[in-house]
């Protein structure tokens, strides 16, 4: 055999601690979470304890008070009296059976001093007390000794489980004790809404008596079963008690044995349910008053199953806390090596976003220069119109000087004046109408501010009616009432207006009707509806008209007017659309946001 090389035994010992520190976390984990777990449950347990004790005085406190108050009624001690009396008595059987129906015990009865039943609400059933002797009852002995007598056991006759209350009859004047009244409650009622409660706060609950021996339980199989041995000395003091009358009574299979301490809570049993074994936190309460040993049994199956996930976490967080501290010395030496690839590669992006950079400002650039093209385009095309335009005023401005000489000549200095004045307006008009040209074909800032959209609109009309006075189109315009604003460049969306409107007015030059409406509506969105009365566009051009350097017999020009427009209405978040009027006409509609102050100041 090979000896092992000092790595090897290095990895053979990091494996063992590694192996070690596994098996020690997993056992910590293990007892820490099961020691919690059990103060936990074990909490839980007292708190369910006192809703169940409560629940269970309440209920039996409801029949504690009736014996009394059925011995202060003369009936009673009169029959007892009188027992020979049959209408008497029946009267008693048939005042008991009321009482019984209003109580709803289960029955009610009177013995007398010699423990003999002499009338019983249950008068008219086959098991009926009335004859039957419960001297031998401990309740009996109470009330005949002058007390409230209460006592757990199973009827002799019904054979049912009862709760019995037991007071005193005295003699009219209190000079002797002449027999007792009895009220039993059925124990099974009270089991059933017991179960209920435990049902609902998922635990199993048990009662046992001064003996150990169970008779209310959440679980069948536990009913009339001994939580200590039945030994023979016991089973015979049962028999002589008559407690359980003839129901058999047998061991209750749980481990390690019952430990009757009233003092101390918190041990754990295994106890048989069905055909298995489940395990159990057993928490116990005595209720004084009735001699009963209350039971609450939490079951540990929930935490047990809770325990390999929690063991897995455990185990994932060590071995990658343990994974993580073996791979940092390898990962402290690869930092530099990554820190000069990082640092060659920060490098080589630097220098190609420099690179991308200098494209893109040549891009831009280029596009304002296409953008500025198709404007000076534009305005060639109109070159006529407008040389028309201006030489209206300048033969004006001729005409009236060579008046106002005149004027001046003769003295009549009221009607220079008015020559003036006109003169003075015809070069506002030549003034504005080279300012809106001016300011059309200089090159945009490309700057976005709050636009004032019909403002737009007018200002484009300005520019282009030249050429629709001498086309001869009708012009039909309707904008809202009120101040509308977009957000976007003013020169550019302009250029837009522009270019739509006077590609439809070239589009009418073969038309007989040539009409060009603009309509404006505003609901979410504005929507700008620009229609010609021309030929429209044609269906395989729909999807081409807006692709740079594409155009039609119809509308000349370099192609780019329209692309160019739906790339400023897109910058702009809108977006333009082409489709055909259904009286004849293309329609060009322009879709922009409602600029709103509050929302562009938040953003």
């Amino acid at each position: 055999m090979l000896p092992m090389t000092p790595k090897a035994k290095q990895r053979l010992f990091m494996t063992i601690v590694l192996l070690a520190g596994l098996f020690a976390i997993l056992k910590l984990t293990y007892w820490v979470h099961f020691y919690q777990g059990k103060i936990d449950i074990q909490q839980q347990s007292e708190k369910q304890l006192k809703e169940l004790v409560s629940f269970l005085d309440g209920a039996l406190s409801r029949y504690e008070s009736i014996p009394h108050v059925l011995s202060t009624n003369p009936m009673l001690a009169n029959v007892l009296n009188d027992q020979q009396n049959l209408q008497k008595v029946q009267e008693l059987n048939l005042y008991l059976e009321e009482i019984q129906h209003v109580t709803e015990a289960s029955d009610i009865y009177l013995i007398d001093a010699l423990g003999i039943a002499i009338a019983a609400s249950n008068w008219q059933q086959p098991f009926s007390f009335i004859g039957k002797d419960y001297s031998f009852r401990p309740y009996y002995t109470d009330a005949i000794s002058g007390n409230l007598g209460r006592y757990y056991a199973v009827g002799t006759s019904s054979d049912k489980r009862g709760f019995y209350f037991s007071y005193p009859i005295y003699q009219q004047g209190g000079k002797g004790i002449l027999g007792a009244i009895i009220v039993k409650v059925d124990i099974a009622d009270i089991e059933q809404q017991s179960t209920s409660i435990a049902m609902a706060g998922q635990y199993q609950f048990l009662i046992s008596d001064p003996d150990d021996i169970v008779f209310i339980s959440s679980v069948d199989e536990w009913r009339l079963t001994s939580l200590t041995p039945l030994t023979q000395t016991k089973q015979y003091a049962l028999n002589a008690s008559k407690r359980y009358a003839e129901r058999p009574i047998s061991e209750l299979l749980i481990k390690p044995q019952y430990q009757d301490d009233s003092t101390s809570n918190g041990h754990i049993y295994h106890i048989r349910e069905g055909n298995s074994q489940a395990q159990y936190m057993d928490t116990h309460h005595l209720m004084t008053k009735a001699g009963w040993r209350v039971h609450i049994l939490a079951p540990l199956k929930p935490l047990h199953e809770s325990m390999p996930a929690l063991m897995l976490l455990s185990a994932s967080i060590y071995l990658l806390l343990a994974l993580g501290l073996l791979f940092s010395s390898e990962r402290r030496r690869n930092l530099q090596r990554m820190q000069l690839a990082q640092s060659l590669l920060e490098q080589r992006v630097e220098e190609r976003t420099y690179d991308l950079q200098q494209a893109n400002d040549r891009l831009k650039d280029t596009q304002d220069e296409l953008i500025q093209a198709a404007k000076l385009t534009v305005i060639g095309s109109l070159s006529a119109s407008i040389n028309h335009e201006l030489n209206q005023p300048l033969a004006a401005l001729r005409s009236y000087a060579q008046n106002t000489q005149t004027f001046l000549a003769r003295n009549m200095q009221d009607k220079a004046l008015d020559n003036l004045k006109i003169i003075i307006e015809l070069t506002d008009r030549l003034a504005d109408i080279v300012g809106q040209f001016k300011s059309f074909t200089r090159k945009s800032q490309g700057t976005d501010s709050a636009t004032d959209l019909k403002g737009c609109i007018k200002q484009a009309l300005t520019i282009v009616q030249p050429e629709i006075d001498k086309q001869g189109v009708e012009l039909d315009v309707l904008l809202p009432e009120g101040q509308y604003q977009v957000w976007g460049d003013k020169v550019r969306l302009q250029q837009v207006f522009v270019n739509i409107m006077s590609n439809a007015i070239v589009a009418m030059q073969q038309s007989v009707i040539r009409k060009l409406s603009i309509r404006v509506n505003c609901q979410d969105k504005f929507c700008i509806s620009i229609q010609d009365s021309g030929p429209g566009v044609r269906e395989s051009q729909m999807e081409k008209i807006f692709e740079p350097y594409f155009t039609t017999s119809e509308r000349t020009g370099l192609g780019l007017g329209l692309s160019i427009s739906q790339r400023i209405i897109e910058s702009m978040q809108g977006q333009i659309n082409v489709a055909n009027a259904e009286d004849g006409g293309a329609i060009f509609q322009i879709i922009l946001p409602i600029y709103l102050a509050e929302e562009r100041q938040s953003l």
